[in-house]
């Protein structure tokens, strides 16, 4: 159910080596619980008042919201990761920031490059932020391998 105003949010992520790099990326969003929906992927805005909450399953087929970044390689032994960040602010009335990141790299390094995205953005909104949450992972590519790292947001009033 896509709504105007989702009531909640939770960060997932996953990896996956796989027969081709499609077969990874598929595989990584399985591994993050967000594998049987559509997932229609937003610009990187929290919205006003929305609450953190325990991931839900998600009904088969459903259409959910997702700011993620992803990244595929087919270089043996490269290192990848994703992450984003969500910089929650102080005045629950005002939307928040969703930042995404992807490279080659550890999930530290990614994590921490999207952690500061977070905060530049809030800070040339001249928003105050209570928190910023984030999520990363990372893959040591065999053949074909894949990251992915999302904020889903979810009506958590119309629990799947």
């Amino acid at each position: 159910m896509i709504v105007v105003r989702p009531k909640g949010f939770y960060l997932v992520s996953g990896h996956a080596e796989g027969y081709m790099p499609l077969n990874a990326f598929d595989l990584a969003l399985i591994n993050s619980g967000v594998g049987d929906t559509n997932l229609v992927r937003m610009s990187s805005i929290l919205p006003p008042h929305a609450k953190k909450i325990e991931p839900v399953r998600l009904p088969g087929g459903a259409l959910v919201p997702v700011a993620y970044a992803d990244m595929m390689s087919s270089v043996p032994g490269q290192t990848i990761a994703s992450a984003v960040a969500v910089a929650v602010p102080e005045d629950e009335s005002l939307p928040g920031l969703i930042m995404e990141h992807h490279g080659v790299g550890t999930a530290a390094e990614i994590e921490a490059t999207v952690r500061k995205m977070a905060e530049e953005g809030m800070g040339y909104r001249h928003r105050a932020y209570r928190e910023i949450l984030s999520i990363s992972v990372e893959h040591v590519v065999v053949k074909h391998g894949a990251t992915f790292a999302a904020v889903v947001l979810w009506d958590h009033d119309h629990e799947a």
